[in-house]
């Protein structure tokens, strides 16, 4: 009786031990995973801050030979678009965490592909903030990705109404997203807003359950409800606020958490 009351023992121990290294195992493989994006992302930023030395020289003979020329108009036309494309990348390495600089880059790099205009805004080197680098990507890329899509979606069925009423798509409105990135001497304020649709009301409770999703396609529903669980372990917030001209994800981290 003895014997078989240690062996249980045992077996309980050895199951507890096996949970605990299996959950171990996966928060490594989440990590790993965020880490190897995150090394990804910074090869592309890498890979772009060179390349856009490169251009900028190029630029530079450019607006040497329009001013040479006496092309004045020309130059400062040219010049502001290659200022607007200097000022979209350092402002997305304002922060001291690399991994969120790059995840940045790429969004805009992205967004510019799709046709959005990404504007990022950071007034917060977010120095002192509780949350492991990989786990604010996550949330900063879900979220962005999030309004990425709606901005898409939305867009897709403009064009359709616009076919429909025969109206040339000049009318159709500018896709726009923003992110904003602050701070008070309380928190850590992060605000992704995009000009896509409203959220109803009657869906908006539970767009951050695990699997919601307006798509019939499998794949969806799951990039809220992430966001929701790692929020939930760094104890942070987050509130949505959406009507017909804009929709705002804004998280928050308090500092004395």
């Amino acid at each position: 009786m003895v014997y078989l009351l240690i062996l249980v023992i045992l077996l309980v121990i050895l199951l507890g031990c096996l949970m605990i290294l299996a959950i171990s195992y996966l928060r490594l493989t989440k990590r790993n995973e965020a880490l190897r994006e995150s090394i990804e992302n910074l090869g592309k930023l890498n890979d772009k801050l060179r390349m856009d030395r490169h251009d900028y020289l190029n630029h530079l003979q450019v607006i040497y030979g329009l001013m040479e020329l006496e092309e004045y108009e020309e130059m400062n036309a040219y010049l502001k678009k290659v200022y607007k494309d200097l000022l979209k990348t350092g402002k997305a390495i304002k922060t001291s965490k690399p991994a969120l600089n790059a995840l940045l880059a790429a969004k805009l790099a992205e967004c510019d592909s799709k046709n959005i205009e990404m504007v990022i805004e950071v007034k917060s080197d977010l120095k002192e903030i509780r949350i492991e680098d990989w786990d604010l990507c996550k949330v900063i890329s879900n979220l962005t990705d999030n309004a990425i899509r709606a901005l898409l979606e939305a867009d897709q069925t403009d064009k359709s109404e616009y076919e429909i009423n025969d109206v040339s798509d000049q009318q159709i409105k500018e896709k726009q997203l923003r992110i904003n990135i602050t701070e008070t001497p309380e928190k850590y304020i992060f605000e992704v807003e995009d000009n896509g649709p409203k959220i109803p009301d009657d869906i908006k409770k539970d767009i951050f359950k695990k699997g919601f999703t307006t798509k019939k396609e499998e794949g969806h529903g799951m990039g809220l409800a992430i966001v929701s669980q790692i929020l939930d372990e760094n104890h942070g917030k987050i509130e949505v606020t959406t009507d017909n001209e804009k929709t705002v994800f804004a998280v928050e981290f308090e500092k004395n958490a």
